[in-house]
């Protein structure tokens, strides 16, 4: 599988005069459907205790779902006006807002069948929580934690920590072509410390950037000034000029195991649960080692009972939830659409749950109520279905395909298109 292209720094700066509006636990998101809240989940990590208080906020506040997001956090809608405070309580009881004036900038992704990087999440989330400085880092700034397979590494974040044999890490800042070589257990702090860059530099350029691709080439973070800061701080630290950056295709839906127990990977179709389903899953982690959710809109439940008493990939199936390998939702994805937002011009995801048993097809569909595209996939591999006044337009590889009238038959079509079809690049 070739390794997925990287974003480049930008050879203008972008000029941001606001802060980022990303929607968080305390600061709420106006939708059509209610007020929206980003719940952020370091390495997707939960307890089974944890989660259930999540789908006891839905049901008391929102609209009885919950959704996931493309960086493995936990959206609430439908929320009522003025609830701000009672959903705090209920998240701070839960231990989902340790600090506060932190809770935007604590995105934390990580390899989500790894067990070697929960040490790091947490020490990360931690550093971050007693820093004042990082609460100047936009709600889009993002961190990746990775074992070392090259999954999370691969989302484009802006600080990426990757394992290595030997008790080394790799410190990458951005999408850089090398890196910086630290002991293991400094990661966590030279993250922290490669943040702190970050907002030096944005506050040399004057430019207000969100994003470490945002730096304009003249305020670029460099690898060489990185390891003399790390150095500063009592960190050793070797500068790898070029390094083979590995790549790892996201965990897919798997259920059955050869033992009565082992790791499951659930996809919660277009990524959306009733808390109905969201119990099943709690009630069957609960038998295991907690949740963990994905930057691909999955949960990997660790250690589940897959047989006997309690079945976990039958209980989860009879929910709704998928864990079959060959299942058509793990090729469709879509944004809210109608009726939560207001820019949508069409209800998507009930567009596409009619036609996922109908149109299948090598290449995964994106459906998009506007041209946004809000959560579209990243690279070309995906047909695209474009909501418009008169229906939907489609485009496969970037190239936009003549209409048919029934969109079933556009769809497979548009899918068959390709005959060696390729892996999307993760979201």
């Amino acid at each position: 599988m070739p390794q997925p292209p990287s974003a480049v720094s930008r050879d203008e700066p972008v000029i941001r005069d606001r802060g980022d509006a990303c929607p968080g636990a305390l600061r709420l998101h106006a939708a059509d459907d209610g007020y929206l809240a980003r719940v952020r989940i370091p390495g997707g990590a939960l307890t089974a205790a944890q989660a259930a208080h999540l789908a006891a906020a839905a049901d008391r506040f929102g609209d009885g779902h919950l959704e996931l997001t493309s960086r493995g956090n936990v959206q609430l809608r439908g929320l009522a006006e003025g609830c701000g405070t009672g959903l705090a309580a209920v998240l701070d009881a839960a231990g989902l807002l340790p600090a506060p004036a932190h809770e935007r900038v604590r995105n934390i992704v990580a390899t989500p069948t790894s067990q070697d990087v929960l040490p790091w999440v947490r020490e990360l989330d931690r550093l971050l929580c007693a820093n004042l400085r990082v609460t100047a880092l936009s709600g889009r700034f993002l961190f990746a934690l990775d074992d070392g397979r090259g999954d999370v590494a691969a989302l484009e974040p802006d600080i990426t920590v990757l394992g290595r044999c030997g008790d080394r890490a790799l410190v990458r800042l951005g999408a850089a072509a090398g890196a910086v070589a630290v002991a293991d257990e400094d990661a966590p702090r030279a993250a922290l410390l490669a943040a702190e860059y970050f907002l030096d530099a944005v506050d040399a350029a004057g430019t207000r950037a969100w994003r470490v691709a945002e730096l304009a080439a003249g305020h670029a973070l460099d690898d060489g000034e990185f390891a003399a800061r790390l150095a500063a701080a009592g960190i050793g630290a070797v500068r790898e000029t070029e390094v083979d950056w590995p790549y790892a295709a996201p965990p897919r839906p798997w259920g059955r195991g050869p033992g009565p127990r082992g790791d499951l990977c659930v996809l919660p179709p277009l990524g959306r649960m009733t808390t109905g389903q969201w119990r099943v899953l709690v009630q069957v982690a609960g038998h295991g080692d907690g949740l963990r959710i994905t930057p691909w809109r999955t949960v990997v439940l660790p250690d589940a009972p897959l047989r006997g008493p309690v079945d976990g990939p039958a209980l989860l199936e009879d929910a709704g939830l998928v864990v079959a390998a060959d299942s058509p939702w793990q090729s469709v994805t879509a944004c809210t659409g109608r009726p939560g937002c207001a820019k949508s011009l069409a209800d998507v995801r009930a567009d596409a749950r009619a036609l996922v048993e109908r149109a299948r097809g090598p290449l995964p569909v994106h459906w998009s109520g506007c041209e946004r595209r809000c959560g579209h996939p990243r690279g070309t591999q995906w047909v695209d279905a474009l909501a418009t006044a008169d229906g939907y337009r489609l485009s496969v590889h970037g190239r936009p395909l003549p209409p048919r009238p029934d969109l079933a038959a556009a769809l497979t079509a548009a899918r068959e298109t390709t005959s060696s079809p390729q892996s999307p690049k993760p979201q």
